[in-house]
């Protein structure tokens, strides 16, 4: 029998038709792979974080203390000055004058109770022997007492004399980094009115900062619970840093904590020490200062891209029973050593997901592969800003 192509055309699409159905459906694919590890866990304690300035210890103002024309200054612009140098001269010519004329004014109301002294002793013999009455023995005592009190004014203005005369000569009151001049040579000064110059004492110095209310609470719970002293009452560790440095190299203690909340702010001034022995810091210096925040704690530790946030929550995947997956909400805290602080919501045993989350799903099984969590950095990482104050914190592991 003859076959003709059309009829090969038809019996090979049937036979393929056949293969076909009679062929097994293809396997599922495998779940997909995920990095799973436990937490790394470390002591650590948390650092709060400020925005401040450096102040002087101590800011004296220079102001002269008796008139007169400026003769002499003694010192340059800007230079460091200890205690007792000399600063200004104002002309001491009328005030050796003056100390002069109450020289002399001692001088006669000395003579002047002496020969009271003698009237009145003799005065006092004579009533003895009653040749002079009575009122005139008590008139020679009232000179003499007038003597006395006269050579004590005598006196007192001529101490007042010597103090004019050394307010001509104007000292540095503490040691310290001194400002401009105000005055020049020639310029007459007002006593108790002309301001000649400024001196500041910078070593130690202050780093000045105000602190937000909700963090003063939780110090003050802390230091209740016996987790960390106040800064009250203790010299809390402070780290400073400056503006153009990338560490807190600036070692200083807490020194000040005032007694009250201000209600225009909300917050509560404090200061700390900082030594400066080569006077670097200078008043007015801006700066980062990070304070000691908590007590030691166990924390555990996940790098940053293996938490999710779903709104307002922070979540991370921990594989469970039959490879299965599922978010589990967790508080988080700052960065230490390059990784974020989970403070709770897992266990140190659970393993969780911290590679291939762009796939998960809740419920989702998965193929783990066992990884590490490795500190990624000795120092701190960026700072943490936690969510239920307005400064940020930072933590280091001990």
């Amino acid at each position: 029998m003859r076959v003709t192509p059309r009829c090969a055309l038809v019996a090979a699409a049937f036979t393929l038709l056949a293969g076909a159905c009679s062929s097994e459906p293809p396997p599922p694919p495998p779940p997909p792979a995920a990095t799973v590890a436990t937490p790394l866990q470390r002591d650590v304690v948390d650092w709060d974080e400020y925005i401040g300035r450096f102040t002087a210890d101590e800011d004296v103002q220079l102001v002269a203390r008796v008139s007169g024309p400026i003769t002499q200054i003694a010192f340059r612009d800007g230079r460091d000055v200890r205690k007792g140098d000399l600063l200004f001269v104002i002309d001491p010519r009328p005030f050796r004058a003056n100390l002069a004329e109450a020289e002399a004014s001692v001088a006669s109301a000395r003579a002047a109770l002496a020969n009271a002294q003698s009237q009145a002793g003799r005065g006092t013999e004579l009533l003895g022997f009653d040749a002079i009455s009575r009122e005139e023995a008590d008139n020679l005592a009232a000179t003499l007492r007038s003597a006395r009190a006269t050579l004590a004014g005598a006196q007192a203005r001529r101490q007042a004399a010597q103090l004019d005369l050394s307010f001509t000569q104007v000292r540095a009151p503490i040691s310290g980094r001194i400002s401009n001049r105000l005055v020049d040579v020639g310029d007459f000064v007002t006593a108790g009115q002309t301001e000649l110059t400024r001196v500041v004492r910078i070593n130690p110095i202050r780093f000045s900062f105000d602190g937000a209310e909700s963090f003063y609470l939780k110090y003050i719970r802390q230091d209740a619970d016996g987790e960390r002293r106040s800064s009250r009452y203790a010299a809390n560790p402070v780290e400073i840093q400056l503006a153009d440095e990338p560490e807190f190299r600036w070692r200083g203690k807490m020194e000040f904590l005032n007694n009250g909340i201000s209600p225009d702010t909300g917050t509560i001034q404090a200061y700390a020490m900082v030594d400066n022995p080569n006077g670097f810091l200078v008043p007015g210096m801006f700066g980062r200062a990070r304070l000691l925040g908590s007590g030691t704690y166990k924390a555990m530790l996940v790098p940053d891209e293996a938490i999710l946030t779903d709104q307002t929550r922070k979540l991370v995947f921990v594989l469970g029973k039959d490879n299965k997956v599922a978010p589990r909400p967790v508080s988080t805290g700052p960065m230490v050593e390059g990784l974020r602080v989970i403070r709770d919501g897992i266990a140190p045993t659970e393993r969780i997901v911290i590679d291939g989350l762009a796939r998960m799903q809740p419920g989702m099984v998965v193929t783990p592969r066992k990884g590490q969590i490795k500190a990624r950095a000795k120092g701190d990482a960026p700072i943490a800003r936690p969510t239920t104050a307005p400064a940020p914190a930072q933590a280091t592991a001990r």
